[in-house]
């Protein structure tokens, strides 16, 4: 849906066409294509690729900005591998071959009765890959998705499979839950579920001034709180998601769709390609959406309260700060660009997750708060990245590892107490690297 890659495994004859990603930002020109149909196959083909001295990237869905899961050499595309293996509801876990789409898992286990604790708010991408870069929600008490992996499986570079959790080879579930693909192709994961329950969602908008200023009492009141602030105006729209007992109160389908798709989506669209086209008109765009959303509140099953469509593509970047150091640093990027000459058609969002013990994850070690800025696709974004990138590096800032940002190895190194854990255990597993492409060797080193 989001790749114009061919599907089938190519082992001669004409060269696949060309991957790219969701945004189109990135592009790549694999030697052949792989989609395994069953852990052996995938076995198989790393081997192969081995002994061919081609390199090897597994592809989601593309939703990474940055380029991940590029590779010259061999793609493998895990999405014949999808499905659940196994659900323990004594253990209260699931098990899920890695090419399973989030939004397959949502709904094969509310089939089930069951859900995962907290999810991001986008459930295209595929479970290995949204774990693999680290993707989140947001939580005061609850983590990533990688977070709630009790266990999993990967092809190493010798074509062996490994499983790992807490117990089993510890030391590479420490990393591997948010791997970057660096240290094998991910076969299968196994996620820690519950009995399906309600969320309601309460969203309201309100002025920038206050929510910075009551942000520690809004994070400390809710479950997981969110907010978007709309440059060039002092407006802001919160959302609070809180258990409920009940009953279920969905959105109307009508009204549903008018915030969802035609306010969100459509009419969203178009305003953006006309700032795109215009954007001496963004301010005034951005001053009527800010106040185009008004207060809802409904209760439904969380994927359905969680996510939320994305058909508006953009460019994004994302870092986690310290949460207490967020409230400064969206104040900063706020005065920033209050004072420049930049354009922003997109909402800012602001986003919470606990600490958590995952080598290479944004929470590693620390509660966390993530800032995200978004450009509209084909909007030049290198000023206002690179701006909003100063103000995230100066408070100690970690970058989300699928989205657009210019850190390298000796930058990570000084953010990540256990960055050369992860190093020394990649060393271990792929000495030669055959799971390496350029970004990995930028962020990771060689």
């Amino acid at each position: 849906m989001h790749s114009s890659s061919t599907q089938q495994t190519t082992t001669g004859g004409t060269a696949p066409s060309p991957w790219r990603n969701w945004a189109g930002n990135v592009t790549a020109r694999p030697v052949r294509v792989e989609a395994p149909r069953s852990v052996a196959e995938l076995q198989e083909a790393v081997r192969r690729a081995a002994a061919d001295g081609l390199k090897v990237k597994a592809v989601g869905t593309g939703h990474s900005f940055t380029s991940a899961a590029a590779t010259d050499g061999v793609l493998v595309r895990p999405q014949a591998l999808s499905g659940i293996r196994g659900i323990d509801r004594d253990a209260g876990t699931v098990t899920v071959w890695a090419g399973t789409a989030l939004k397959d898992l949502n709904a094969a286990l509310a089939r089930e009765g069951l859900s995962l604790t907290n999810m991001g708010d986008i459930m295209e991408q595929t479970v290995s890959g949204a774990t693999s870069t680290g993707t989140h929600g947001t939580g005061r008490e609850s983590g990533s998705i990688a977070a709630q992996i009790p266990g999993m499986e990967l092809v190493l570079a010798d074509g062996t499979l490994l499983s790992c959790s807490e117990k089993e080879n510890p030391d590479v579930f420490a990393a591997a839950r948010i791997g970057l693909g660096a240290l094998g192709v991910v076969t299968s994961l196994t996620f820690a579920v519950e009995p399906v329950f309600l969320l309601t969602a309460r969203e309201e908008p309100m002025p920038f001034d206050r929510v910075t200023a009551e942000f520690e009492q809004h994070w400390a009141e809710n479950e997981h709180f969110e907010f978007y602030w709309f440059p060039h105006t002092g407006n802001c729209n919160t959302k609070r998601n809180n258990r409920s007992a009940g009953p279920a109160a969905p959105n109307g389908a009508v009204s549903g769709w008018i915030e969802d798709e035609l306010l969100s989506n459509g009419v969203f669209q178009a305003a953006c390609s006309l700032g795109r086209a215009f954007p001496a008109t963004i301010p005034g765009i951005a001053r009527v959406a800010s106040r185009a959303l008004s207060a809802r509140t409904y209760t439904d099953i969380p994927y359905k309260v969680f996510t939320s469509p994305r058909r508006v593509r953009f460019v994004e970047m994302e870092y986690a700060l310290p949460r207490t150091a967020v409230v400064d640093a969206l104040r900063e990027l706020k005065a920033m660009v209050d004072r420049s000459d930049l354009r922003v058609s997109f909402p800012v969002e602001v986003r919470t997750a606990p600490a958590d013990d995952i080598a290479l994850s944004t929470a590693s070690g620390r509660d966390s708060a993530y800032i995200a800025v978004h450009m509209y696709k084909g909007t030049p974004y290198q000023a206002y990245f690179t701006a909003a990138e100063r103000i995230f590096t100066a408070h100690g800032g970690r970058p989300h590892w699928g989205k657009v940002h210019t850190r390298d190895a000796a930058y990570f190194a000084g953010v990540y107490p256990r960055f050369g854990e992860f190093t020394a255990l990649r060393d271990r597993l792929d000495p030669d690297r055959l799971f390496a492409n350029d970004y990995l060797r930028r962020v990771l080193g060689d």
